[in-house]
This record gives structure tokens, sequence and C-alpha cells, in this order.
């Protein structure tokens, strides 16, 4: 019976046996795939629709048809080294393997594909060969990037985050007239120095294995409360200090809630948030029929620090970015070269361990969200000299954008692996592309699709090895 099934390949999906087979088989299939679709769109043969159908099936058949072609000429070179049951056995342990190890690649070049066939799909302007040498250029880099990030074990997220973000700049200033300008660096940083600073607390929330979804509604409502306490006749440096506090006291709440409810922390600081901004807006529309609304005229030290057209020592530039910078230099080194550091990452790794060894989980569970509604209460209190007028929504894209640039930058959202510094490489390549996507003429509703898809296969980079703490 063993020597009958020998000459039969085999009827389940194909995959060859060597790496560089499935490789060359994929390069194929989407150059193929791309040009197909290149010559659709600019031809017009047929509906946009029918296109992108046809594309996909080719890609795919394309694709099968290879594989299934390199499996019977590898059937046949082998069908007398395969003399055992084991020896078949092994086989399909290797391609399960390889499977396994490539996963987040094939993810992320299938989701790149989709991105690039929607696009071509729904703006005209997009369908040129000049973007298309860009998707394909960008897909190169992509596997070029899951490869070589192998030697890189110890930082593989952010190898492929910098990668990724070399990437974006090179294409977008071929792509975009004036991208590398300087006006649109500084909009770029500026935007990014907000992002940064409100997704300081959520890294530390992460690394303890927790959430902190209030952050973008302490950002609404210490943008309006600010301009309402100093609207009130309240001294505006004392008022960004009452502010800070507030945040902090919510940070608190956050924290000893969700301590004590163990596991329930992205209800509790839901919750917390509709709460702070309800109660926010109630306070600060008495005598007044713009619920959410404050006017009032923004100190104009307040808006130097984060308008566009701010001075730091005399140049023209915001001083929020330096800021960032340097929230950035002392979270990095905090967290990599101090005790308080050590004992964040030995908490998110393991907390039965930690606390074996003499180390408060209360302590720095509830640290970390005062942290988290400190900053966004101070991002609150900049982007309201960054507008100049005050609304409870100002916060509602950061709900979504912390996280991002949390998970995007590598930190697991399991605790224990991660860190700042990789936030920072997620927070840029979130502007950047927001930059690129913006150039191109896309909408909100585009920007945050397309960052969906970049989550998916960085949840599946880290969500393919064990926790850490499986390994203690």
């Amino acid at each position: 019976m063993n020597d009958g099934r020998k000459s039969f390949p085999s009827v389940y999906f194909p995959v060859p046996k060597y790496r560089f087979v499935i490789w060359i088989n994929i390069i194929i299939s989407l150059v193929v795939s791309a040009i197909g679709l290149g010559l659709g769109f600019s031809q017009q043969w047929l509906p946009a629709q029918q296109i992108i159908l046809y594309t996909i099936l080719t890609a795919g058949s394309l694709f099968l048809l290879l594989n299934y072609t390199a499996k019977i000429f590898q059937t046949w070179l082998e069908l007398s080294k395969a003399d055992s049951d084991n020896e078949r056995e092994k086989e399909r342990r290797r391609t399960s393997l390889f499977l396994s190890q490539n996963r987040v690649l094939i993810l992320s070049s299938l989701s790149l594909l989709i991105l690039y066939l929607l696009l071509t799909a729904s703006i005209p302007e997009f369908r040129s060969i000049k973007n298309l040498l860009c998707f394909l250029v960008l897909e190169l880099i992509l596997i070029l990037a899951f490869k070589t990030s192998a030697y890189f074990a110890g930082g593989r997220s952010a190898f492929i985050g910098l990668i990724v973000l070399a990437a974006l700049v090179i294409i977008s200033s071929f792509s975009i007239e004036g991208f590398l300008s300087g006006p649109n660096i500084k909009a770029i940083l500026l935007f990014a120095a907000f992002l940064g600073l409100a997704s300081v607390g959520q890294t530390l929330v992460a690394l303890m294995g927790g959430l902190d979804l209030s952050i973008p509604f302490v950002i609404g409502s210490s943008n309006i409360a600010l301009l309402f306490l100093i609207s009130a006749g309240v001294p505006s440096y004392v008022a960004l200090g009452f502010i800070l506090v507030l945040g902090g006291v919510v940070g608190l709440l956050n924290g000893v809630i969700s301590f004590w409810l163990q596991g329930q922390a992205l209800i509790v600081t839901l919750g917390t948030g509709f709460s702070i901004a309800g109660f926010t807006q109630i306070m600060t529309s008495i005598g007044s029929q713009y619920a959410g609304n404050v006017f009032g005229i923004v100190p104009k030290w307040l808006q130097n620090l984060a308008a566009m057209n701010g001075k730091f020592l005399g140049m023209s530039f915001p001083p929020t970015i330096v800021i960032w910078i340097l929230v950035s230099v002392v979270t990095i080194a905090a967290l990599r070269l101090t005790v308080w550091g050590r004992n964040l990452y030995a908490l998110g790794g393991n907390r039965n361990s930690a606390k074996l060894i003499g180390i408060s989980e209360f302590k720095y569970w509830v640290g970390s969200y005062v942290i988290s509604g400190i900053f966004a209460a101070l991002t609150g209190s900049l982007l309201l000299g960054w507008s100049g007028g005050a609304f409870i929504g100002v916060g509602d894209p950061y709900l979504f954008t912390t996280l991002a640039a949390v998970v995007i930058g590598g930190t697991s959202l399991l605790g224990g692996n991660g860190g700042y510094g990789f936030t920072v490489i997620g927070v840029l390549v979130l502007q950047v592309l927001t930059s690129f996507l913006l150039g191109i003429g896309l909408q909100y509703e585009w920007q945050q699709f397309i960052f969906g898809l970049l989550i998916l296969p960085m949840v599946a980079l880290y969500g393919r090895s064990p926790h850490i703490r499986a390994t203690v």
C-alpha cells in the first residue's frame, strides 16, 4: 500500500519543499498580476470591479499553478528518496514550519496587495505606472525587511518598523511634490509630537499588560477645561498645572479601579473616559448654549508652544517637538537604565515572580495609569495652543492612533516586551503614512482602514511568540 501511495502527488494545497521556490512563485504572481492590473486600468478595457476580480483570480491561480508545477517536478525527483512514511512526515512538518515562520510576511504582503487594489479601484488619479512601481518596490522592501530581521532577534519589530519608515519616506518623496520640504517635515514632527506625548502612558500601561481607553476623553476634557479656567480668570500657568493634576487624578481612578477588578482595564478606562468627558461638558456649558465648546483667548505662550509658527530659541521650530524629544529620551532611559524600569518589565513579564521578590504590583500598575492621565492632559492642553479654540472632540482620533502607535512599534499588549523607543518608531510610521495618504488625496476613513491593515500583521508578529511569562 505504501508503494502505491508514492506514485501520486499530494492533493492538498501544493507547497514546494524549498523556500526559494515559493518566494520565486510569490514574486512572479505579484508582478504578473500587478502588471495586468495596471494595463487593465490604463487601457480601460473592462469595468474596475471586473479588473480587480480578474487580477485577484490571476494572482491566486498563477501562484497555485506555479506551486503545483514545482511540487510535481519535486515529487518526480524525490520519489526514490521518499522510502518511508517518516520522510513524508518530515516534509509535512517542514512545510508547516515554513508557513508558521512566514505567516506575518504573507499576511503583510496580502494586506498591501488588497490595499493597492482598493486604492486603484477607488481613486482614478492613483492609476499610474509610478504608483504601480511604488507598490512593487514596497513589496520587495517588506520582504527584505522581514527576511533580514531574523538577524536582529532582540529588536525585530523595531528593525522592520525602521525599514518601513525609510521606505515610506523614499516613496513619498518621489510621489508627492514638496514632501521633504521644511514646512511639511515640521508639520509631520509637530503632529508626531502630539501623538507621541499621548502615547507615553499607553506604552507604560501596555508594558504592564493593560490598556487605557480614557486617553482621548482626557485629551478632549482637558482641552476645554483649560480654556474654561483661563476665561474664568485663573492664571494660565496655574490653570495648566491644575489640569495636569486632574489628569493624574483620572489616571489614579483608572489604576485603582482596574487593579481592584483585575483584568477589566479596557471596560474601566472606557467608562471613566465617558464619565469625565460628560462631566466636563456639563460643568463648562453652565450658562452657555454651546455644549462641548468653549470660547476664549488662548495665551500667547501656549500658542507659541504648539503652533506651526512657534519659536524656540529664536528659531522657527515649535517647542512642542523639543518637549517630545526630551520626554522620549527621559522615558527610554528610565525604562532601560533605572530600577523602576526594570521592575516595570518584570511585572509585565510575570507578576507572580515579581511579587515574590518584593515588587509592589499595585504601585506600579496605578503609577502607570497616573502617568498616562498626566500626559493625556498635557496633550489636550498643547492641542489648545495649536488650534486656538477648545473642542471636546479634539481627542477622538487618539482613541485609535495611540493604540496603533504602540502596536505598530512592536510593544506587546500582553506586557513585558517592547518600550517607548518602539512607540516612537510607530508614531513616525503613522505620521509619515498619514502625510503620504493626504498627499495622494485620501480621506480620514481611508486612513483608518489602512491603519487597521497595519495593525493586523504587527499583532501577528508578537502574537506568534509565547508570552514572556511562559518562559520564566
